[in-house]
């Protein structure tokens, strides 16, 4: 299996997972390579939460020769992605080749740089939350590409959990996280599933992840 539970997080260990991470962090890809570079790591992913936690169910097929068995997947229909804007864009779009029937929910949320990290984390500022209804039976998947001190993400999952109902799988799904991140989202929603390509050393002093892969959203847009 290519998902594998380690000591912050579940890690996702496919191959082509870590190849495609591996370019990403090289500070020689440039714009367009590194956005293709999230859109096919986000693929892999869903790939593999598809594999790993998704229900199947063997029904008859009819082939041009002869009738016979093949499994499928029994609930596609219900699984809703959640883009974290704006880096998570490219990632998204790689989760929607795994998932092309998903629900999508958008939330913007960034962290006050000016304000400063204080106690490892950041002033969170929420500016647009639009959400599908979210049902018992749905596996629900939050992508942010970094998972940093993790103030974003909590912030994000207290928005998407309010007033809704506990989902059968929610996954925080990120390229590379800091273990700070992963225990404060563990301990703020010990319900969700953290998944990532990569646990990284840790955070620099001013919050980013080390060895990390730089800003993604920066990255992918060609902003600084």
């Amino acid at each position: 299996m290519a998902i594998e539970v380690r000591e912050h997080a579940s890690v996702v260990t496919h191959a082509l997972a870590q190849h495609t991470l591996t370019e990403l962090r090289s500070v020689q890809t440039r714009q367009t390579q590194f956005r293709k570079g999230l859109v096919k790591l986000g693929r892999i992913c869903g790939y593999e939460i598809a594999d790993a936690r998704l229900n199947t169910e063997s029904v008859p097929v009819e082939t041009p020769l002869a009738e016979t068995t093949g499994e499928r997947i029994t609930n596609l229909d219900d699984v809703v992605v959640v883009n974290v804007l704006r880096a998570a864009t490219p990632f998204v779009e790689g989760l929607l080749k795994a998932f092309p029937e998903s629900r999508q929910g958008v939330i913007s949320a960034s962290r006050d740089e000016d304000a400063g990290m204080d106690d490892g984390e950041f002033p969170i500022e929420v500016q647009y939350v639009k959400l599908p209804e979210i049902r018992p039976e749905d596996t629900v998947v939050v992508a942010d590409p970094m998972l940093a001190t993790g103030s974003t993400m909590v912030a994000v999952l207290e928005e998407l959990t309010d007033g809704a109902p506990t989902p059968e799988n929610l996954f925080v799904l990120s390229a590379v996280s800091a273990p700070q991140g992963l225990d404060r989202v563990s301990e703020a929603c010990p319900e969700a599933e953290l998944l990532t390509v990569s646990v990284d050393e840790t955070l620099d002093e001013h919050g980013f992840i080390v060895p990390g892969l730089g800003d993604a959203g920066d990255r992918a847009f060609g902003t600084e």
